[in-house]
């Protein structure tokens, strides 16, 4: 066998065994995907309602078909949960997925990647004045905002606990940079500034299947009703709501 015939095998040898590997490699980064676009989403969604069953065994169901009157004078304020702790649970009409869980603190692993959305500790309670500020995923784990993006000038963002609806009205909003953290100030966008005012903010990453900015919705607080008396008007053709 000639010298040339040789190295022409050779060089087919490594060919092979280099496509070989690219094959190998598509298909583990398709098993990725896989795992990542839809094995998350269902892992997560199953976590997610197991949570909402065991708050409404907590809690006891609501009367879904009467709606509560708005209550005068300041809301009741939660305690402070512990970290990791669901402690309400948020309903967003606008939103496919109109409920989903909210627990304290935003860890990937222990929170937002399991749990649905996260309260930013160190922020508002809802129903204190103050900044209620909340992060969720817009696509994997559950995808808590993945409609974020739909939320105009009054739609209603809900947050149901033990004992109250606290119900705030979307103002605007906006895209920002990740290190623009003034978003999530006790006075959004004025740092430093003594809140007077009820305000609660969504954060999520922008755009879809990136983090390179992030997308804000500021909403303002309208009113709330003891969860005893059924649901807030503000629910009342929300599918999800009880």
């Amino acid at each position: 066998m000639s010298p040339s015939h040789r190295a022409r095998r050779r060089g087919g040898g490594v060919v092979g065994i280099l496509g070989e590997l690219l094959l190998t490699l598509g298909a583990l980064l398709l098993l990725f995907l896989v795992w990542q676009l839809w094995w998350t989403d269902v892992v997560a969604d199953r976590e997610q309602a197991g949570i909402l069953d065991g708050l409404e065994q907590e809690w006891g169901e609501v009367d879904a078909q009467t709606i509560a009157p708005r209550q005068e004078g300041p809301p009741p304020v939660p305690p402070t949960p512990e970290d990791t702790m669901v402690f309400a649970t948020m309903h967003v009409p606008a939103f496919d997925r109109p409920r989903f869980p909210l627990a304290e603190g935003v860890s990937l692993e222990q929170v937002l990647n399991v749990k649905g959305a996260g309260h930013y500790p160190e922020t508002a309670l809802p129903g204190e004045v103050g900044n209620v500020a909340i992060a969720g995923h817009r696509n994997t784990y559950g995808r808590v905002f993945e409609d974020i993006a739909r939320l105009e000038a009054g739609d209603p963002i809900v947050v149901e606990t033990a004992d109250a609806f606290y119900v705030y009205e979307t103002t605007e909003s906006l895209i920002v940079q990740p290190e623009d953290v003034e978003v999530i100030a006790p006075t959004p966008g004025r740092p430093g500034v003594e809140p007077t005012e009820r305000m609660l903010t969504l954060t999520a990453c922008h755009p879809m299947y990136s983090a390179r900015e992030r997308i804000i919705v500021h909403a303002e607080f309208s009113y709330w009703t003891k969860r005893s008396d059924g649901i807030p008007e503000a629910l009342a053709q929300d599918a999800g709501a009880g």
